[in-house]
């Protein structure tokens, strides 16, 4: 269902962005129209990211090649890594979200040697904040804001996370 992020992903990472833009604009903070016309730049610098090991970036991949969704985990560091993740407006409500993250829980314990995982959730953003929560999540207590919007920090240790059969 994910896969790493490759160089061969950027076109079909493009069109998902693009179709999805006003759709993610309304829970999450718009990417901005610079990501879109330096898009192959911004590419190219994730895939370095990744590359040095600070940065763990996926696509949700359907059997057609169209990418569906993105999950990720940034500022990797001590056993630890924040996630993110978004699923296009299509898929939106199918679950989608919760096996990519669930997923990713596994690949972040097996593959990346991870033990804690740290999100962020706008307070409007039910959607994200219902996959967090299904996942084993709990909320830290602590307000951030992102992008001018009130949200709220979430923590998973993984030591007793149970790992997905997909993987």
């Amino acid at each position: 269902m994910i896969e790493r992020l490759r160089p061969d992903h950027a076109a079909a990472v493009l069109v998902f962005e693009r179709e999805n833009r006003a759709y993610f604009a309304a829970s999450v903070p718009d990417r901005g129209d610079a990501y879109f016309t330096g898009f192959q730049a911004r590419f190219d610098g994730l895939l370095a990211e990744q590359h040095l090991g600070v940065c763990h970036f996926h696509v949700v991949v359907a059997g057609t090649g169209e990418v569906l969704g993105r999950v990720n985990l940034v500022d990797v560091a001590d056993g630890s890594a924040e996630l993110g993740f978004r699923v296009a407006q299509k898929a939106a409500g199918q679950g989608l979200a919760t096996a990519a993250v669930r997923q990713l829980c596994t690949m972040a314990v097996r593959d990346y040697g991870l033990r804690n995982l740290r999100a962020s959730a706008a307070a409007d953003n039910v959607g994200s904040r219902t996959v967090l929560s299904r996942l084993g999540f709990v909320p830290t207590g602590e307000e951030v804001l992102l992008e001018g919007r009130t949200g709220h920090r979430y923590l998973l240790s993984l030591a007793g996370f149970v790992p997905s059969k997909e993987c």
